[in-house]
């Protein structure tokens, strides 16, 4: 294991995009919004994802220095164009976007499409939190079929996130934040680099055997070399049986199909597509019953009394603020398989030796 400073990690982040031609600005925003996911324990949407943006920008599916597009454009609706950016290029917009419509109107709605990989989607639901608003996302992986319906054997699903967000005045908000399915692909990544293994029958082979073995879904492949899930026979089992796989369902058909983005299918350019909407509880809720109802509710949610072997009972977040601190103070913890690829990745754009050696000294 590699552990890595917090502002190194970033800065030598940032170098890898900078030689990949990604503007100072932006690529310090890619390994900001990477970084925090390895921040918040989301290893799988963390650095980890290095060595496959650069893949893709090297293929032409991810355009650097992208700007949106705004199609349509209403006083409380808008579909925002990502036309192949970076999703920490794209994503910070649309919100943004979202919530300034939302302050004026009270409700908003924003369809994003064509996104390049979004990252950490608790990222825009923390964002829009921090200006006081409650949000809902769905989400679509689309060109990356890797999931399997409940009651199926064949990938017919992404891994379809879902989100919400909500504020908290002086803590941190409650955000709900997961995959629908069992693990999240990058999760299957971390554990195929030597990280986390997977949990018991996340994955499911054609003849319908359970399995958490990563080669189940990319195929063959060296410990260094790059994943691909094209390779693979297998598929990730939807979460939750029915539930899961029919919230999955409604991800794409939301966050695919209504953005215009196109719900998940092979033989496609990998897109996010995210349907999300702001709601300004001020507006709402102008005797300013929310805040107070959210927070005796959330002690009294908390005050149950922990199951054998549990220390106390949490909500969603309460990890993520955990393992954040600890990650801020003690540094990043990375596989030696993990951190193996990401130098190699910078090796292979231009950057130094000595900005490898430091980012570790």
């Amino acid at each position: 294991m590699v552990t890595v400073q917090v502002n190194k990690l970033i800065d030598f982040v940032a170098d890898v995009f900078s030689h990949a031609d990604s503007s100072p600005e932006e690529a310090k925003r890619i390994a900001t919004y990477l970084t925090t996911a390895n921040l918040t324990g989301h290893d799988s949407h963390g650095v980890i994802r290095v060595p496959v943006y650069i893949r893709w920008r090297n293929n032409g599916m991810i355009t650097p220095n992208q700007t949106i597009e705004i199609p349509v454009d209403t006083p409380s609706l808008a579909v925002v164009d990502g036309r192949f950016g970076y999703g920490q290029t794209v994503g910070p917009q649309a919100v943004k976007l979202g919530i300034e419509k939302c302050k004026a109107a009270g409700l908003s709605a924003i369809a994003t499409k064509n996104s390049g990989h979004i990252g950490r989607v608790g990222d825009w639901a923390e964002m829009a939190a921090a200006e006081g608003l409650v949000s809902i996302h769905f989400v679509t992986a689309a060109g990356s079929v890797l999931v399997a319906p409940y009651g199926g054997v064949e990938r017919r699903l992404s891994t379809a996130p879902y989100c919400v967000g909500i504020p908290r005045p002086g803590q941190m908000p409650v955000v709900l934040d997961f995959a629908t399915s069992v693990v999240a692909e990058g999760k299957v990544l971390v554990a195929s680099r030597g990280g986390k293994k997977l949990p018991k029958g996340a994955l499911i082979a054609p003849d319908g055997t359970l399995s958490e073995d990563p080669a189940l879904l990319y195929g063959p492949h060296e410990m260094q070399g790059p994943r691909d899930h094209s390779q693979g026979t297998g598929a990730i089992r939807a979460f939750g049986d029915h539930k899961g796989s029919g919230l999955a369902l409604i991800c794409e058909l939301l966050g695919g199909a209504l953005t215009g983005n196109g719900a998940t299918k092979y033989d496609r350019p990998f897109a996010n597509g995210m349907f999300s909407i702001y709601i300004d509880p001020k507006v709402i809720d102008p005797a300013n019953f929310f805040d107070g109802e959210v927070a005796r509710y959330v002690d009294f949610f908390k005050s149950a009394k922990p199951a054998a072997g549990v220390d106390a009972v949490l909500i969603p977040g309460d990890n993520e603020a955990k393992t954040r601190a600890e990650r801020t103070a003690n540094g990043v913890p990375l596989p030696d398989e993990t951190w193996a690829a990401i130098v190699q990745t910078a090796r292979d754009v231009g950057v130094s030796e000595d900005a490898v050696k430091k980012a570790t000294s």
